[in-house]
């Protein structure tokens, strides 16, 4: 299975998770990998603390206003960020390849400003990161 796919299954899981309040266990593939159900389960997980880097990054907006599978994309995107050191037993991660892959996504199932605001908060965040 692709990257991009395993990727998107987690997206969509934490997607529903927000929406339905359901486990995330209980909404992923049965076929799902170990990278598919590790990401969406610290995504979900840290679903706080994703939160409070959206804040701090997206000017002008609050979080709740971000449309729930924007704020999906987003968090699964920033677990993949700020914690490439928990998959790297799984399978090692590039930040950028996770950021085109957030951005795909976004370009794929959200409106035509979303890519945008998506590419612009997680290029800020690993910007911010590599500074440190």
């Amino acid at each position: 299975m692709l990257r991009r796919d395993q990727r998107r299954a987690a997206v969509f899981a934490v997607y529903q998770n927000d929406v339905t309040g359901n486990p995330v266990s209980q909404l992923l593939p049965k076929d799902s990998t170990p990278f598919t159900r590790e990401l969406a389960e610290a995504a979900s997980l840290q679903a706080k603390d994703c939160d409070a880097i959206i804040d701090a990054h997206a000017h002008g907006w609050d979080v709740t206003r971000i449309a729930p599978l924007e704020r999906a994309i987003l968090r699964v995107a920033l677990v993949e960020i700020t914690e490439p050191e928990r998959f790297d037993s799984i399978s090692p991660i590039a930040p950028e390849g996770a950021i085109d892959e957030a951005v795909e996504t976004t370009k794929q199932y959200c409106g035509t400003d979303a890519p945008g605001f998506v590419n612009g908060i997680l290029g800020a965040v690993l910007e911010e990161r590599r500074a440190a």
